[in-house]
C-alpha cells in the first residue's frame, strides 16, 4: 500500500518540485510596453461602443488597472495572475456579475505565462486559482452548461500550450548543448592531435641537450633555440583551441588540414564539387586548418542535402593578411521556399537554426571567428562564410 501511495504521488511531487523555466525569460521587450499601452486604450473604446454592458465603465478602470501585471508576468508569474484574478473575481463577486468586455481575455496571457515560465508550485497554485475564481465567479451568477464547458476548455488550452512551448524549448536547448559537447569533443581531438607531436619534440630535444650539455655547449644552444621555438608553436595553437578536454584520448583521429579540402571536389557525386585555395596555407595553424576544412565538410554536405537543381558547389579558401575566409556557394534553389533546417541562416531568428550550422557557427566561434549562413547575395543559391581572423593565431 505505502509503494502505491507512493507512485500515485510521485507525479505529482515531480511537478510540484519542477523549478522555473530554463533558460531563464527575458525581464520584458518592447512589445510588453506596446500590449500594456494599448490594453487601456481598448477597453475604453469597447465601453463605449458597448453600451448595453452593465458595470461596463468600472471594468474598464480595473482592466487598466491591471494591464502592467503583464510587465511582470515572466519573472514573476504567479504573483501576477493572483493579483489579476484575485481582483477580477472580487469585482464580479460584488457587481454580482462577470466581466463581460472581451479585452479581459488578456488574463489568458498571465495564465498562460505561470506554465510557460513559473515554477512547479507556480503553476500548480496558478492551476487552482483559475478553479477557485472560476467557482466563484459561477457562484455568484450561475452560467449555462455550455459558458461553463467553454470556459474550462479555454483556461485548460492555455495552459497546455504555454507547457508546451515550454517543453518544446527544453527539449530544444538541451540538443543545441549536445551539439555544443560534440564539438567541444572534437575540438580537444584537434588539441591533442596538433599539440601532442610538440611536446613530445621539447620532452626530446630537452633529453639531448642534457646529454651534450657537458660536453659541447655550441649543441645546448642549439637545443634551447629548438625548444624556444617548438615552445613558441605549441602556445600559438593551444591560444587557438579553447575547446575543453575530454576526459579520454582513445580513438582519435587525424587532423585534417587546409590541403585535405580539395578532397572534397574527389568524388563524383552530383552537384560537382569544384575547390580553389589561394594564399599562404603553410602559414595556417593545424588547428585553425583543421576548423576550416570540417566547415567546408559540413556545408558541402548541406549543399549536397538540400540545394534543388543544383549543378555545382565552389568553395573557397584564401589566407591572407587578415586570416582565413571560407565561402562555400552551390546554385542551387534551397532558399526558394524558406530555409530547410539545414540551411537555416545564421542571421534569421524566426526559424532555428540546424545542428549542422549550430556546429559550424560553435567551431568558427570557439576560434574568435565567425561563420554566417544564407541566401547569395546576388540572390543565386546559398552561401555559407567562414571568417577567422589571424590575430588570434598570433596572440
Amino acid at each position: 500500500m505505502h509503494a502505491y501511495h507512493e507512485g500515485m504521488t510521485s507525479p505529482v511531487r515531480a511537478l510540484w518540485d519542477a523549478p522555473a523555466a530554463v533558460p531563464a525569460p527575458p525581464r520584458r521587450v518592447w512589445r510588453d510596453w506596446v500590449l500594456v499601452a494599448a490594453i487601456p486604450a481598448i477597453a475604453l473604446f469597447e465601453a463605449s461602443v458597448r453600451t448595453d454592458v452593465p458595470w461596463r465603465w468600472l471594468w474598464t478602470a480595473v482592466l487598466a488597472a491591471l494591464a502592467p501585471t503583464l510587465l511582470w508576468r515572466r519573472s514573476r508569474p504567479f504573483a501576477m495572475l493572483a493579483i489579476a484574478f484575485a481582483v477580477g473575481t472580487g469585482v464580479g463577486v460584488a457587481t454580482a456579475g462577470d466581466p463581460q468586455l472581451y479585452t479581459t481575455v488578456y488574463f489568458l496571457i498571465l495564465l498562460y505565462a505561470v506554465f510557460r515560465w513559473g515554477s512547479g508550485r507556480a503553476m500548480i497554485a496558478g492551476g487552482a486559482l483559475v478553479v477557485l475564481g472560476m467557482l466563484l465567479t459561477f457562484l455568484a451568477t450561475p452560467p449555462e452548461v455550455a459558458d461553463v464547458i467553454g470556459g474550462v476548455a479555454v483556461a485548460v488550452t492555455t495552459a497546455t500550450l504555454g507547457l508546451a512551448v515550454r517543453w518544446r524549448r527544453r527539449a530544444r536547448t538541451r540538443e543545441l548543448e549536445q551539439v555544443r559537447l560534440l564539438e567541444r569533443e572534437q575540438l580537444a581531438r584537434d588539441l591533442h592531435d596538433t599539440v601532442a607531436h610538440h611536446v613530445s619534440a621539447i620532452a626530446v630535444q630537452a633529453q639531448a641537450g642534457t646529454a651534450v650539455a657537458a660536453k659541447d655547449p655550441g649543441a645546448t644552444a642549439q637545443v634551447l633555440h629548438a625548444i624556444e621555438a617548438e615552445a613558441s608553436q605549441t602556445l600559438r595553437e593551444m591560444r587557438a583551441m579553447v575547446g575543453l578536454l575530454r576526459a579520454s584520448d582513445s580513438a582519435l583521429a587525424p587532423t585534417p588540414g587546409l590541403a585535405d579540402v580539395r578532397s572534397l571536389a574527389a568524388t563524383a557525386a552530383v552537384p560537382a564539387v569544384a575547390v580553389r585555395l589561394d594564399g599562404d596555407l603553410d602559414a595556417v595553424p593545424p588547428a585553425v586548418a583543421a576548423a576550416v576544412f570540417r566547415i567546408a565538410q559540413e556545408a558541402v554536405t548541406n549543399a549536397r542535402r538540400h540545394a534543388r537543381e543544383a549543378t555545382r558547389i565552389d568553395v573557397h579558401v584564401a589566407v591572407d593578411a587578415d586570416g582565413v575566409r571560407l565561402e562555400v556557394r552551390d546554385d542551387g534553389r534551397g532558399s526558394a521556399a524558406g530555409p530547410s533546417p539545414g540551411r537555416a541562416s545564421a542571421s534569421t531568428s524566426a526559424a532555428p537554426a540546424g545542428y549542422g550550422l549550430t556546429g559550424m557557427r560553435e567551431r568558427a566561434a570557439l576560434l574568435g571567428g565567425t561563420c554566417e549562413a544564407g541566401p547569395a547575395p546576388d540572390g543565386v543559391g546559398w552561401a555559407v562564410v567562414a571568417v577567422l581572423p589571424r590575430a588570434r593565431w598570433t596572440a
